[in-house]
């Protein structure tokens, strides 16, 4: 019912999915990778402002401030905006009804759940601040997903596939896969990074059923281009995103410049992804990696960087996925580097137990972050595989930061990872917002 149910939520905002199409949307799917994809199209698509004026960019999660999420030219969009947009769609819902034979659950005083009311808010908002270009990210998987009503995309992209979100898009490789070829359109080409050859076999047959051409981009497209976002294995994601971008731009019928190409993809920044902040005696690394496959990457760099005769200190948080397993590939994602100092926290913002206010976590048990049960597990688990290194446990990223910050008498290496709730708290503390 997935998409049925978000077309008539569309048709009760005052749209139908065919509107969209004006919008000339690039479709990103993936398991790792997909945000810094979209980051680096986007980036690559203001070189050509003068063509292109208003640039949508649709993501999930958001980091700091749910804004975030609906962007127009590489800016979350005004908080007067984003109130405007969002009451008015809320209006649309509450002054409209669907036919309760065919849509039960769907009465007047029922809204969207959570990101199918974003969705439909990032389509109501571009169209009305009328978008030339915009780029949507999927949520989860592709097939069943909310942004995927849209009808007519100017190209596909997926980026690395993995096993992640296995309760809803199913437990094997080649099911996830499935999945995610389900944003192939026909008429729009497709375009994937190198995947197992069970993934992209089922790509293919995807791709195939949806009467499309699927191209398989090579890394080596970027090869003697600067990469705004630190990482090797922002490569595959930069050379997905000049592929995409270059059909985009020939859909458009705009003369593709590798000098913009290579300036967008120089100039690409994108938050809480091999991110680097620089203090007096603190380096701050910070990756929202939360897989295991971005988990491996994001260690990968993190041991590329960092000065081996500086002390080190991990700050890790995973509250729902096997965060055991995690820290495991973890640490031997880093070997044969140690940390010298080990955190462990929940994702809740502030020493005074409240989180900022949008990033507050439903998905998690109240109880096992209060008794610290995930955290407790963890450096357990890390004691067995260092039993030299220096553990703590932590209630919030506030007391977590306090802490690293008492040992400021060394010149540290922090590595910030584990999931994005942990990147979004750590940036509103560091930076002293919402206290």
């Amino acid at each position: 019912m997935a998409m049925p149910e978000m077309l008539e939520w569309t048709r009760r905002i005052g749209y139908k999915a065919s509107d969209f199409n004006k919008l000339n949307i690039i479709h990103v799917t993936g398991t790792k990778g997909k945000g810094s994809t979209c980051a680096f199209t986007q980036s690559i698509l203001m070189q050509y402002q003068k063509e292109i004026p208003k640039i949508g960019l649709y993501t999930s999660p958001h980091l700091k401030s749910v804004r975030e999420r609906i962007r127009i030219n590489g800016q979350p969009i005004a908080e007067e905006l984003f109130t405007k947009y969002f009451f008015e769609v809320w209006d649309s819902l509450s002054s409209s009804q669907s036919n309760e034979t065919e849509f039960p659950h769907m009465g007047s005083d029922i809204k969207p759940m959570y990101f199918k009311y974003l969705t439909l808010l990032s389509f109501h908002v571009f169209m009305k601040e009328g978008v030339n270009t915009a780029i949507y990210e999927v949520g989860v998987g592709g097939e069943f997903d909310s942004t995927n009503i849209i009808e007519q995309p100017t190209a596909a992209g997926v980026s690395a596939l993995g096993i992640d979100h296995t309760f809803m898009l199913g437990n094997t490789i080649t099911e996830i896969a499935w999945n995610k070829g389900g944003i192939f359109k026909k008429g729009a080409k497709a375009f994937s990074v190198s995947q197992e050859a069970d993934a992209m076999k089922v790509l293919e047959e995807r791709a195939t059923e949806r009467n499309t051409e699927l191209t398989v981009v090579d890394e080596d497209a970027v090869n003697g281009y600067k990469i705004g976002i630190p990482g090797t294995f922002q490569r595959q994601n930069a050379a997905l995103a000049v592929a995409l971008s270059t059909e985009h731009l020939k859909k458009l019928n705009i003369e593709v410049d590798d000098s913009k190409t290579s300036k967008g993809l120089e100039t690409t920044f994108w938050p809480g992804r091999c991110q680097i902040i620089k203090e007096d005696k603190i380096n701050w690394y910070i990756d929202g990696a939360h897989t295991k496959e971005s988990v491996d990457a994001s260690s990968g760099w993190f041991k590329s960087v960092t000065d081996p005769k500086r002390k080190r200190v991990l700050l890790f948080n995973q509250q729902t996925r096997d965060a055991n397993a995690l820290v495991t590939r973890l640490f031997d994602g880093v070997s044969p580097l140690k940390f010298d100092e080990v955190i462990f926290t929940t994702n809740v913002t502030w020493s005074s137990g409240k989180y900022s206010a949008d990033l507050v976590s439903m998905n998690t048990s109240k109880d096992a972050v209060d008794k610290l049960e995930v955290q407790k597990e963890l450096a357990d688990e890390w004691a067995k595989l260092d039993p030299k290194s220096n553990r703590n446990v932590f209630h919030d990223i506030e007391s977590s930061i306090k802490y690293i910050r008492s040992l400021e008498d060394q010149n540290l290496d922090v590595f910030v990872c584990g999931s994005l709730h942990l990147v979004g708290g750590f940036l509103v503390v560091l930076e002293g917002e919402d206290a």
